[in-house]
Parts: C-alpha cells; sequence; structure tokens
C-alpha cells in the first residue's frame, strides 16, 4: 500500500479469475470470427482451418463461465441471472448472451459436422453407432439437398453469431469503461478495444494451435492457410494496440488531473506489466516479426516459426493487457491519493495453480472432440500456391 488508500480498497475484489473469463471469451470470439470469415465472406483461404475454428470456439466457450463460477462464493446463485431476469443489468446479461451464442456454435457445428457423421454412423457398430445416432439425433438420411441445406444453414447462423460474438466479449469492455469512477477503466474506447484484442488472442491461438496440431498429427499444414491467417493478425494486432495507445497518448496530451493520477500508476504498479511486457516486449516484436513475416519472401520454414514465435508473444499480450486492466484499474485508491498491491497466490481457490488449470483443461479437451468431430477433412487441400 502507498498513500491514502480507503479501507474498502486494501483488498483487490476482482482478482485473476475475472481477468481469465474476458481472456477466455476473447478466445471464443476471435475464433468464431475466422470460421466466420470462411462461411459468410468466402475467405475459401482460410478453408482447412475453417471446422477447427469452429470447434476450438465451442471448447473454450464451454469454459468461459468457469472463473466466474470459481469466483463467486455461492456459484450455484447464477442459475438466477435466467430465472430472475434483469433487463437494465449490463452484468447479468451474459447469462442470455451465454445461453445464445452457446446455442448458435452447437448448432453449426452439428450441421457442419452432419454429413461426416452420418458416415461414422453408417460404418459404426454397436455402442458406437448408437452413440453417433444420439449425436445426430435420428437424422441420418443424406442426400444431395440435406447437404445443400446444412450448408445454408452453418452460413445462416455464422452471420448470426458474429455480431452476437461481438457482443459477448464487447460488453465485457463496456462494464468497465462505463464505470465512471476510475479513470483507468473509464473511455468508450474501452469496448473496442476488447473487441480487437479478442480477435488477436483467438487469431493467435488458431495459428498456434495448428500448427501444433498438425505437427502432432504428422501432416502438412495449408500454407496458403496459415499465410492468409498471419495477415490477419498482424493487422488486428496494429489496430488493437494502436486504439489502445491512441487513448493513453490523448489523455496524456490533455494534461488533466485524471492525467497526473494514470502517470503515477503507469511509471508505477504497472511499469513492467504494462510498459516492458505489455507494449515493450509482446506488441513491438510481434508486430516487427509479423511486418518481415508479411512483407518479405522468407523462406516458408523460417516464415512459419516466425508465425508461431509471434502467436505466442501476442497471447501474453491479450493476457497481460486483461491483467492490466481489471487488476490495474483497481490498484488506483478512488481517492487518487494512494495505491494498494496485488499479488495471487499459489494454492488458492482463484491462486495460480488454479488458473493454470483453466487454462490447460480446454486444450486438452480440444483434442478428445477431435475423436467425434475431425478437425481436418481430406476435401480440405491447398487451394493455392503460398504467397
Amino acid at each position: 500500500m502507498e498513500g491514502f488508500v480507503f479501507p474498502n480498497e486494501l483488498h483487490v475484489t476482482w482478482s485473476v479469475m475475472i481477468v481469465l473469463y474476458p481472456y477466455i471469451t476473447g478466445l471464443v470470439a476471435g475464433a468464431f470470427i475466422v470460421s466466420s470469415l470462411y462461411h459468410v465472406f468466402g475467405f475459401t483461404q482460410l478453408r482447412p482451418i475453417g471446422r477447427f475454428s469452429l470447434v476450438s470456439a465451442f471448447v473454450f466457450l464451454l469454459f468461459a463461465p468457469v472463473p466466474l463460477l470459481n469466483h463467486l462464493g455461492r456459484p450455484e446463485r447464477a442459475f438466477n441471472i435466467l430465472i430472475t431476469p434483469n433487463f437494465s443489468s449490463a452484468m447479468s446479461g451474459f447469462g442470455f448472451i451465454f445461453a445464445i451464442y452457446s446455442i448458435i456454435v452447437f448448432l453449426e457445428i452439428w450441421f457442419d459436422y452432419r454429413a461426416d457423421l452420418i458416415q461414422r454412423w453408417e460404418k459404426a457398430k454397436g455402442l458406437s453407432k448408437k452413440t453417433y445416432y444420439l449425436i445426430l439425433l435420428g437424422s441420418t438420411q443424406r442426400t444431395e439437398r440435406t447437404d445443400e441445406i446444412d450448408h445454408a444453414v452453418v452460413k445462416t447462423l455464422a452471420g448470426i453469431g458474429i455480431p452476437v460474438a461481438l457482443i459477448l466479449h464487447g460488453y465485457v469492455g463496456f462494464l468497465f469503461g462505463s464505470i465512471k469512477a476510475n479513470p483507468w477503466w473509464s473511455t468508450p474506447l474501452m469496448f473496442i478495444i476488447f473487441i480487437c484484442s479478442a480477435v488477436v488472442s483467438g487469431m493467435a491461438v488458431l495459428i498456434f494451435l495448428y500448427q501444433f496440431v498438425t505437427w502432432l498429427k504428422g501432416i502438412e499444414a495449408d500454407q496458403v492457410a496459415l499465410d492468409t491467417l498471419g495477415k490477419f493478425l498482424w493487422g488486428f494486432m496494429i489496430l488493437a494496440v494502436s486504439l489502445e495507445l491512441m487513448e493513453i497518448l490523448s489523455v496524456a496530451y490533455e494534461q488533466t488531473d485524471r492525467w497526473s493520477v494514470l502517470r503515477e500508476l503507469i511509471y508505477g504498479r504497472l511499469w513492467y506489466t504494462y510498459v516492458i511486457l505489455q507494449i515493450g516486449v509482446c506488441s513491438l516484436i510481434p508486430f516487427f516479426l509479423l511486418s518481415l513475416k508479411n512483407l518479405l519472401n522468407l523462406p516458408r520454414r523460417f516464415g512459419n516459426l516466425i508465425l508461431f514465435f509471434s502467436s505466442i508473444l501476442l497471447l501474453c499480450q491479450v493476457l497481460l493487457m486483461r491483467w492490466n486492466v481489471v487488476i490495474g484499474g483497481q490498484l488506483l485508491s478512488k481517492s487518487y491519493r494512494g495505491f494498494t498491491s496485488y499479488l495471487p497466490g499459489l494454492w488458492e481457490k482463484e491462486g495460480l495453480i488454479v488458473s493454470a488449470l483453466i487454462l490447460i483443461i480446454p486444450f486438452l479437451l480440444l483434442r478428445e472432440f477431435d475423436k467425434f468431430f475431425p478437425f481436418f477433412s481430406k476435401k480440405d487441400q491447398p487451394v493455392g500456391e503460398p504467397g
């Protein structure tokens, strides 16, 4: 503690769990956007990872509320959001947005994989055949007409899911940005910054997972898809970081009372996590690496290594951004004359070990999903020569 801090501000209330929640929902939104770029906007270069991104979004979506439930003292009361809705509360809107989005993504996966599941059902025997029959909900008939209907439904659901995905993650930024009493959070750009950084994290995790999974399976990654995704990642990373820096620079240029407080926060408590790590290491280095990758004709292996390393750095960058926003905003006392501190425990309920497990489990679960919903099909062949 430093300076004058009110008694109720000695302890940080929103812990690392509230850092993980917007981070995981960002992975969901970003991965779904990549899937929609193929299904809705016709970027056929992304076809080889269209299904992979869709299933990844669903798996991360399953774990999106876990940090919140762990943070609550009585997690079973979370269902009261749906039973006794309060439509004037932005926070209570999560229950409805999450439910709607989950249904959209589940249906999109079901229609996209229906033909493949029918083939597996026809070849399966015993318990496996019954399992596939249940997954198919008894719909085992397949014709050219049903394939056309499935494709149309997937495209429609993807189109509907885009605004829902943006709202799911953007409303978190709205919650922070609408808290006028906190100068670190109070900005109308917070909504947009959260959305852009979500897309960055989603694309970064797909590049990381796609290269890792293809290496693990011993199959060749589609270079066109990787290059296209790398260009999108480069563009959205520039947009996200620029918006965040422009917001800070505008406050610094105004030289108001707000800046006098934030300057002490940035140069003090957040110097290493924000200035050194988030901006210096995890933003500038990926920017230069991705610029080299997309502007120069680099050897294939070296270019892919740059993409892989940049994706890891950008995943750390977005996680640091969530930390600096959620935790950083709580380090500043409402007296504007003092700062508190926060260091998460190791084995606590909301400590680092539990946080690591919450982040790791979706990746492990993703491998199990591949058994029922294969990520890559034989029809997903390269659509052109590497650029």
